[in-house]
């Protein structure tokens, strides 16, 4: 039976999500945690949303994994998984999934957001960890503006670290700014998917135009090309938090993993 877990991650103390036999990752905690509860050596491997570079944070996290009926009815599993996590792992919901449900495949948007203080009065030292602390001031109105280029469909192959067989073509929803009351800048940024580093490359661009260091249409322009961009440096991982996982209605599912799997193109 398939369980759908919605979790949340401290991403300072690991190695990303995906297992790796000599890191401490999110995942490898998770499957240990339910080897030892469940007493089984050969449960599937935990299925993701989204897959978290070396410390990148969440707090809307998703996944699955199928397990046997009688371990999927125990109303005692979140807090037997919990029990046995690390406190900067959480699952916060163990659910049973519906017909068709893939963490992965099913997911139509991904919402992160990304924090900076660029100013010594906006730094809260008891957020180091998932805010980046900026040594100058950015321009809030050059961040907006250079950021509406970016939206829509798009080859994002200038912001990505290209794998081979994966497309770099995604559809980005929003990419907007706001400053917080606290004087801190938030970037909320929601795609369909996101290819590796991609929110990070677009906020690394992004600060050099709020700095003032390169034009308001810099960002835009680097779609035009076919592979990475090295003048763009990737932000820090501690400033982003991957914030929630939406998926269509229970009786569209499969339907939304036909599409996914098909290769977009332009």
């Amino acid at each position: 039976m398939r369980v759908r877990l919605d979790l949340a991650y401290d991403g300072t103390g690991f190695a990303g999500w995906a297992f790796q036999h000599d890191q401490r990752t999110v995942q490898g905690e998770l499957e240990a945690a339910l080897a030892t509860i469940t007493r089984r050596t050969d449960l599937p491997r935990v299925t993701v949303a989204g897959r978290t570079d070396a410390g990148v944070h969440a707090r809307g996290q998703v996944a699955h994994i199928d397990l046997p009926q009688e371990l999927a009815d125990d109303r005692l599993l979140l807090r037997r998984l919990n029990g046995r996590l690390p406190l900067d792992v959480r699952v916060h919901r163990v659910s049973r999934a519906p017909e068709g449900f893939d963490a992965r495949f099913c997911g139509v948007s991904r919402t992160y957001r990304y924090r900076i203080a660029d100013t010594p009065e906006a730094v809260d030292p008891l957020r180091r960890h998932d805010t980046l602390t900026w040594p100058r001031p950015l321009d809030l109105g050059a961040l907006r503006a250079a950021s509406a280029g970016l939206v829509g469909l798009q080859d994002f192959a200038a912001f990505c670290k290209r794998r081979e067989g994966a497309t770099t073509i995604r559809t980005l929803l929003r990419l907007e700014w706001e400053r917080l009351p606290d004087g801190v800048l938030v970037a909320t940024v929601q795609a369909d998917a996101f290819c590796h580093s991609m929110v990070r490359s677009m906020v690394g661009a992004l600060l050099a135009v709020g700095e003032g260091r390169r034009p308001v249409d810099w960002p835009a322009a680097l779609l035009t090309l076919a592979e990475r961009a090295s003048a763009v440096v990737v932000a820090p991982a501690h400033g982003l938090t991957l914030e929630a996982v939406e998926y269509p209605p229970d009786g569209e599912l499969l339907a939304r993993q036909a599409v996914t799997r098909n290769l977009r193109a332009r």
